[in-house]
């Protein structure tokens, strides 16, 4: 398993709990990918991980992680079930509430001119949303002739975009502004993201927002444990050189340093751009590589990482997500980020503040640590991508730190007095991301997910070479859910299994989850749990707070 993201670590655990003798190799000195904490100064941070949809009851994740047996490392919190994203359109504010029904009896009391229109709206994501989770079954000839049946949203509007179904249903500037305003998720503007990707989006955060409990780390760590129960192994620090093809098949990899570890198969989570034209010999691959050459990457991301001195709580935040826009035209800001940098104000940010999403969340004192972005393109650093993590210079440094500067005075507009109140500050670039994470040109969701690049159009789960497989973000689909479920995937191809499902346990209700009302009582119950288990076994006690 080359690359230990939410993708690579699923394929490796549910193949080992499947039977198969499993290795995981990792470049980063921390495993997860884009599911990795780091601590600077004392403070926590997980630079991929905001929220995850799909853990209530019956939910494809919580299916997921119920069936990998992860239910005894892994616990989540409740977002504001009230307000799971706030975004904020200049002095407009609108709270995204948890569920679908709340969401639009909401926009038709703020926009009751538009009442036919969010309907329809909504019927029509709902719709395509619920064909894609028929889609699987229908896949294969003869069945595939039963899609305009079957999934008759999917087929009419699968090769359109969000910007195509908003002409069709709302006029009003401000609602269509908020309606846009989540596009952060998948970093593209209306105009080109294809709507199925949308519209399982929006859908994915319907039954509520969910955050791991002490942080990003905790689902590779809870999977890593899984994994080595199950006789599995993880290697961090151990960068692939080349995979090894003998005789046409894969037969495992080379490391960086010379060593061999040979595989029946070879699962990789790094994304093709790289696996294609890094790992294997151009002779197998010149078809793949003029596929990437000609596919299209996802936009980057700048990031500061921060703590702050405020009593943000008691200032009336809270542990949803807050999206900022400086003007309405939400969709042309998108598509000039994907181009150009902040020209003197940054007119587009999402801020979280992660203590508030986690109350055990480790930080120093009374303080809040705040993570922020916003998109920019990796042109204006390549000239730096050649250097070394940090060894790039004073003007590289004066570079980054002034577009940090932007991002914290556009902040202002989301919490007032944040700038005096900074004690700790941390920029990153595109480049960190291609550090740490092994992004393609800093791609912070693989490829562009727009409607020529979707399904059959992406890079599959399979490949030409026997033996190997890929999963991740560029396959079927971005995010922690989704590049989970192509690793699940690209397990089901290796053993065969009838369906993906096969490989996992039971769902039996066990994945703890915490309501977002009541954080200090469920607090107050771990520990006593934790005090009363150290006692009874003279172990150390858990990681908790």
């Amino acid at each position: 398993m080359i690359g230990s993201g939410a993708g690579g670590l699923t394929a490796a655990l549910a193949l080992a709990r499947a039977g198969q003798k499993v290795l995981v190799v990792e470049q980063h000195y921390l495993p997860g990918g884009w599911t990795h904490s780091f601590s600077l100064n004392g403070y926590l941070f997980s630079p991929g991980v905001h929220y995850i949809g799909g853990l209530g009851p019956g939910g494809a994740v919580r299916r997921l992680y119920e069936g990998l047996g992860l239910s005894g490392d892994l616990e989540f919190c409740e977002l504001n079930p009230d307000g799971l994203d706030h975004l904020i359109i200049g002095d407009e504010r609108l709270d995204v509430p948890k569920g679908l029904d709340r969401l639009i009896a909401r926009l038709t009391a703020r926009f009751p001119h538009e009442a036919a229109g969010i309907a329809r709206y909504f019927r029509v994501l709902r719709g395509v949303n619920d064909d894609l989770g028929r889609l699987e079954a229908m896949l294969e000839f003869p069945r595939v002739l039963l899609a305009p049946f079957k999934a008759p949203s999917l087929v009419r509007w699968g090769l359109r975009t969000q910007e195509d179904l908003l002409d069709a249903t709302i006029r009003d500037p401000l609602l269509r502004a908020f309606l846009s305003a989540q596009g952060g998720d998948h970093g593209l503007s209306p105009s080109r993201v294809a709507l199925p990707v949308h519209a399982g989006i929006v859908c994915h955060y319907m039954d509520g927002g969910y955050y791991p409990r002490g942080g990003a780390k905790r689902i590779p760590l809870a999977m890593i444990r899984a994994l080595r129960r199950l006789g599995g192994q993880v290697r961090t620090r151990a960068r692939v050189k080349r995979i090894l093809v003998e005789r046409g098949r894969a037969a495992g990899v080379e490391l960086e340093g010379g060593e061999v570890l040979r595989a029946a198969s070879v699962v990789s989570n790094a994304d093709p751009a790289i696996t294609y034209g890094e790992l294997l010999p151009p002779e197998l691959t010149a078809r793949e590589r003029r596929k990437v050459q000609r596919m299209e990457y996802s936009v980057s991301l700048l990031s500061v990482f921060c703590a702050v001195d405020m009593d943000l709580r008691s200032m009336g935040y809270d542990s949803g997500n807050y999206w900022w826009y400086r003007g309405r035209d939400v969709g042309r800001l998108y598509e000039r980020m994907e181009h150009q940098l902040p020209c003197g104000a940054v007119d587009g940010l999402f801020l979280t503040i992660t203590t508030l999403k986690d109350p055990g969340h480790p930080t120093r004192g009374d303080h809040h640590t705040i993570e922020m972005f916003t998109f920019v393109p990796h042109g204006p650093f390549t000239r730096w991508e050649k250097t070394r993590t940090g060894e790039r210079g004073a003007e590289y440094d004066a570079f980054k730190e002034s577009i940090g500067d932007q991002m914290i005075a556009a902040a202002e507009n989301v919490i007032p007095g944040i700038s005096r109140a900074l004690v700790f500050r941390s920029v990153a670039t595109p480049l960190t991301n291609d550090f740490y994470c092994a992004t393609h040109r800093g791609a912070a969701y693989g490829t562009a997910k727009t409607r020529w690049q979707l399904g059959p159009l992406s890079f599959s789960i399979g490949t030409r070479i026997p033996g190997l497989y890929q999963c991740g973000a560029s396959t079927l689909s971005h995010g922690v859910a989704g590049a989970a479920m192509s690793g699940l995937m690209a397990a089901q191809r290796i053993t065969g299994a009838a369906r993906a499902e096969d490989l996992l346990g039971p769902a039996d209700g066990s994945l703890r989850t915490y309501p977002a009302d009541r954080p200090e009582e469920w607090l107050h119950e771990r520990r006593k749990a934790s005090a009363a288990a150290q006692a009874d076994t003279g172990d150390e006690a858990p990681e908790w707070p």
